[in-house]
Order: structure tokens, then sequence, then C-alpha cells
């Protein structure tokens, strides 16, 4: 239970992908993965922090719910992020999630205070995003640091049953199934913001895919959306990448 090798790489491997798709900056936004009903995964800050970016798997560290060390060293010379909060309560909450990523993407941080909702403006650009974007994504109205239980029911309140809820001033969670599904989801309501703000920018108007052109967007299946779609995430970091799926 205490090595998890594998989970931690994933999710350290994660944490370098948002750094370097511009969904967080510097020392800001975490990734947890559920390991049994009390434990957790988190990226946590250690004794020599470099940022999301440099993230190692010995960053990785094993939680309960509580925010406790969740085996024995666990917690020596790394602190669990401030909004743990955020993490553990959708983990609650939230049976179907597995995974939960916190970030903070400029571009959805502007649409939103612009007034901008992420609609499903695009089509075959991004099939996913599109999808999920047609089932709405909430926003949750505060800009606060969710660091205690009462702020992190507030945000699962306004998430409801979505997978991805905005946080005014803030930045946005994300939750699903896997590490991966969740990062990949950002990335999706990422670049609708940052469509949506051009578009806004060059005098246009947002306007949603029609029904029709909806209703013929193929499924194309997880072993492309989600395999083939996180390999070249890490191939876009220079990383290895393993040819099995994923």
């Amino acid at each position: 239970m205490t090595d998890l090798k594998e989970q931690r790489e994933l999710i350290a491997e994660a944490c370098r992908v948002i750094a370097g798709r511009g969904l967080a900056d510097g020392i800001l936004g975490h990734i947890s993965l559920r390991i049994d009903e009390n434990l957790l995964l988190v990226r946590c800050r250690g004794p020599r922090e470099r940022g999301l970016g440099y993230t190692v798997p010995e960053d990785i560290r094993l939680v309960d719910l509580d925010g406790n060390e969740g085996a024995p060293g666990e917690l020596a010379g790394w602190a669990p992020p401030n909004e743990l909060p955020l993490h553990t309560e959708v983990l609650r909450r939230r049976p179907d999630v597995e995974a939960v990523l916190h970030a903070h993407p400029p571009e959805v941080v502007a649409a939103d205070l612009a007034g901008i909702e992420i609609r499903p403006i695009v089509g075959a650009f991004d099939i996913p995003g599109t999808r999920l974007a047609a089932g709405g994504v909430p926003v949750h109205p505060r800009g606060v640091l969710i660091r205690t239980l009462a702020q992190a029911e507030e945000m699962v309140e306004s998430m409801g049953d979505r997978p991805v809820v905005v946080l005014r001033g803030h930045g946005l969670t994300s939750a699903a199934v896997t590490v991966e599904q969740a990062v990949l989801q950002a990335v999706s309501v990422d670049g609708l913001a940052r469509l949506s703000l051009q578009v806004k920018a060059a005098g246009g108007t947002l306007v949603d895919l029609p029904e029709a052109d909806m209703a013929e967007l193929p499924d194309l299946g997880s072993g492309f959306n989600t395999g083939t779609a996180w390999r070249h995430e890490l191939a876009r970091l220079g990383g290895v990448v393993d040819s099995g799926p994923c």
C-alpha cells in the first residue's frame, strides 16, 4: 500500500502535463487519486519544491480524508496542499469520481470574469470537449481558497454531478474516473475558453453547435479520446511514452 509506484508516477506526470499546458503556473495546482475508501494520493509540497512542472513521484504522498498520514513517514518533510478539502470532499460526495484536479488556467479565469460561459461552440475540432460543454460547465461564485470543509461543500454543491466546475477568480476543478481523464477535461475547457476569448476579441458572436451537428459527432472511444490523447500529452513533455494502452 505504501509503495504505489505506478500511481505516484502517473500523478507526477499529470502535474507536469498541466504545467506544460499552461494550466498551472509556478507552485499552484494539485492532483489526487483515490486509493481506497479512506486514502488518497495527492501532490504535496516537499523540501525542494520547484513547482508543478518539476513534479517527481516522491512529491506524491499518501494521506487520509482528514489530511493525516496514510502510512508512517508519508508526510515527513512534505505538506498536503492547503486546499486538500477540495479533493477530499469531492471524493466523499462523488462515488463516481476517482481522480480530482485543481488548476489555475488564466484563460478560463479571464473568460469567466468577462461573463463568457464555457459552451459547445466547436464541433469536430474537439469532440470530447464539445460533449462536456454541451452538458454544462457550472461556475462556483466564490474566489476563495478551498481550505475548509464548509468551503469545499459549497464548491461541490456548485459542481453538482458535472465533471468540471469553474471557480470564479480562481481556476477550475476537474473530476473523473482516471487521472488522465481529469487532465484532458481541463485541457478541453481551457481550449474552449481560449477560443471564446479570441472570438469575442475579434468581434464575433459565440454560437452553440447546432443539434443536428452535435448528433453526428462520433464517439471515437476511450482508446482514442483518452489513450492516444494521453500519449500525445506525454510526448509533448519529451518523456518516454509507453506504446501500451492507458
